[in-house]
């Protein structure tokens, strides 16, 4: 199992709402799977028990930038996005007791 399956849990005014529900959201790595997401998840957070994964690719987004010499044209990276729903009675993810 690769180590760098989770790059970072993804926190957003709607996801914040979802992990009350026990919905937690995860950028990964776009080569992992739904079963490698969940056995990472489990490993890192020992007492947690995952129910379901969703994943999702979302694309990058078309950035412009004004110049004086024109219109520069670029785009934000894609990125992997997994959703993870947690078992009724699993201990909750607190991704904020570092801070």
């Amino acid at each position: 199992m690769r180590k760098d399956i989770l790059r970072r849990p993804l926190v957003t005014e709607k996801l914040t709402r979802q992990m009350e529900a026990g919905h937690y959201a995860f950028i990964v790595d776009h080569r992992a799977n739904k079963v490698e997401i969940r056995k990472a998840v489990e490993a890192r957070f020992p007492d947690v028990d995952v129910d379901e994964v969703r994943t999702m690719i979302v694309r990058g987004k078309v950035r412009r930038q004004q110049t004086r010499r024109g219109v520069r044209v670029g785009r934000t990276s894609r990125y992997k996005k997994a959703i993870v729903t947690l078992k009724p009675g699993s201990e909750q993810i607190d991704f904020f007791s570092n801070i």
